[in-house]
């Protein structure tokens, strides 16, 4: 099950999270939401396999060259949750209000297990990105920047 982990750390009872598995998937989307909970950060979100892959950073996301930001992967979020806002209760995982900072269309270059090349149209993010693993602060840890 792809969003398993997401549905056991959320009560839908409470949250206004959507559960997910309801949306079409297009495979084109990424969005960033601005996430003002216990610390503020930013979650960017890449529609892929049906799920939004996320991950959180800490700093407002690159938007030109030379810039990297620490990216912590999380865990996937139902397709649905692109066009989410709104604030989650105190209490619950993640509480805090979300907000859309960016979104638009996703195009994936090059998918491997420690790199993904991609290009992102949005009002904020366009250009050519990547996301690569690294070591630094755990096994979860990418770099996030624009590329050339």
């Amino acid at each position: 099950m792809p969003l398993e982990e997401y549905r056991k750390k959320r009560d839908f009872t409470r949250s206004p999270e959507p559960r997910g598995g309801a949306g079409e998937s297009t495979g084109r989307i990424f969005v960033v939401h601005e996430h003002h909970a216990t610390r503020l950060h930013y979650d960017l979100r890449l529609e892929m396999g049906g799920v939004l892959r996320s991950w959180a950073v800490p700093k407002e996301p690159p938007v030109e060259e030379g810039i990297k930001r620490l990216a912590i992967q999380t865990e996937d979020h139902p397709v649905e949750y692109a066009g989410f806002e709104g604030t989650i209760p105190e209490g619950m995982y993640g509480a805090g209000t979300v907000k859309t900072w960016d979104k638009g269309e996703f195009i994936l270059e090059e998918e491997a297990d420690k790199e993904l090349l991609f290009e992102l149209k949005g009002k904020k993010l366009t250009g050519r990105y990547a996301l690569i693993k690294t070591k630094f602060k755990g096994k979860d840890s990418w770099l996030f920047f624009k590329r050339k």
